[in-house]
């Protein structure tokens, strides 16, 4: 076992919690309202986001009716859809919108 010392004197630091103050890290709410989800604080709209080959004009990707916050760029949107959205193109279990991606990922502990 490791003893946790406090300073160049060497004396142990006092145990969490022992001392009658609240528990855990107090943090101010900066971006949200309370009792507004954050999503509803957002204008969602559906793009398609396509991609082409610049030489041959071919499709390379193609996904439509994506959803996205209305103030994203057009770049940003395709980047997503085309590298972080999970599952296959076209199959039914594939991502459909930025809310179910945020959720997949804070909601993963």
């Amino acid at each position: 076992m490791t003893e946790t010392v406090n300073g160049p004197t060497g004396s142990p630091r006092k145990a969490a919690g022992k001392s009658g103050a609240p528990k855990g890290l107090q943090i101010q709410r900066v971006y949200t309202t309370e009792g507004v989800h954050p999503y509803d604080a957002v204008t969602w709209e559906r793009r398609d986001v396509v991609q082409t080959n610049w030489k041959t004009g071919e499709n390379v990707f193609e996904q439509r009716g994506v959803e996205f916050p209305d103030f994203w760029s057009v770049n940003a949107s395709t980047i997503v859809t085309t590298k972080y959205f999970r599952g296959a193109v076209g199959a039914p279990e594939r991502e459909q919108s930025l809310k179910q991606l945020l959720d997949r990922v804070v909601l993963t502990y």
